[in-house]
Order: C-alpha cells, then sequence, then structure tokens
C-alpha cells in the first residue's frame, strides 16, 4: 500500500510540474504563394535547339512575427536555366512560398531554431511542386529540385554569424 501512494504522489508531482512549464504549442494556420513569376525570354528559340540545361538555384528565408504567437516564414527560390553551351536563358522560374505558424511556449535560440529550419522544411516540398508545375506549363521538361537540407542552412548561417560578431569585436 505504502509503494501504491509514493506512485500516485510522484505522478501528481510530475503533473504539477509539467503545469509549471509553458505549453508548447505549434500549428501550421496557412500555406500560399507569396509571389509567382515565370519568364522564358529566348522563346520560341529555345524551342529550336536541342536542350542542355545548366541549372542555377538561389534560395533564401525569411520570417517575421505578424500577431501575437502568430509568424510568416517565406522561402524565395529562383531557378534559372540557361544553355550549357551558348548561355542563353533558357528561362527563369521564382516562387516566394509562405506559411502561417503559431507558436507558442518556444523563446529565444528554440523559437529562432524553429523559424530558421523547422518551418522551411515543411514549406519546401510545396515550393518545389510548385516550380516543377511552373516549368512544366512553360514548355520545358520537369525541374525535380533536390531536397534541402534546412537545418544545414541554419547552422551555416548561425555560424557566419558568430564569426561576424567576433570580427567586430576584434576590431574594437
Amino acid at each position: 500500500m505504502a509503494e501504491d501512494n509514493n506512485q500516485s504522489g510522484g505522478a501528481n508531482g510530475q503533473a504539477a510540474g509539467q503545469q509549471d512549464k509553458p505549453q508548447v504549442q505549434f500549428a501550421l494556420q496557412r500555406i500560399y504563394v507569396k509571389d509567382l513569376s515565370f519568364e522564358a525570354p529566348n522563346s520560341p528559340a529555345v524551342f529550336q535547339q536541342p536542350f542542355k540545361p545548366k541549372v542555377g538555384l538561389d534560395l533564401n528565408t525569411t520570417h517575421q512575427q505578424v500577431g501575437e504567437e502568430l509568424y510568416e516564414v517565406v522561402i524565395k527560390v529562383t531557378a534559372q536555366v540557361t544553355h550549357s553551351e551558348e548561355g542563353t536563358t533558357s528561362f527563369l522560374a521564382e516562387i516566394e512560398q509562405a506559411g502561417l505558424f503559431r507558436i507558442g511556449g518556444i523563446e529565444g535560440a528554440q523559437l529562432d531554431h524553429t523559424l530558421g529550419a523547422f518551418c522551411p522544411n515543411v514549406l519546401f516540398p510545396y515550393a518545389r511542386e510548385c516550380i516543377d508545375n511552373l516549368v512544366n506549363r512553360g514548355g520545358f521538361p520537369p525541374l525535380m529540385l533536390a531536397p534541402v537540407n534546412f537545418e544545414a542552412i541554419y547552422a551555416q548561417k548561425k555560424q557566419r554569424e558568430a564569426q561576424q560578431q567576433q570580427g567586430e569585436q576584434a576590431t574594437q
């Protein structure tokens, strides 16, 4: 009997400890296209030659707080495909894929990591599909973008920021 009381008291103690911590909330509110662009400046001439693409990809993420515990995260993907031999632009496709995320109970570095790495991982498949569809509608073969490791991109960004801070402190 004494063992039962200790176990239930321990469980109550754990429950009380959990109530002291703020509840972590993470919910995707909406996914939407903020901006979309497609250009094929050298058409129809580009269709009269063999398609030998050279792909240039630019990727950027931003985030901002838009309400209480509500954040907008935007991934900007720019794909420029040129003819590998002539250097002429075959097409340029650009998307700003955005999402609204309700995030509560997370602060500081953990919130920054969530907004800078986790949320872009959620959004990227939508941007990837949209670019592929857009390129296909432009008359070109599908452009299947490889998955992106936003964790690594976030870590590199933090490393660059730390190096910049060290450089600024060294010059002072």
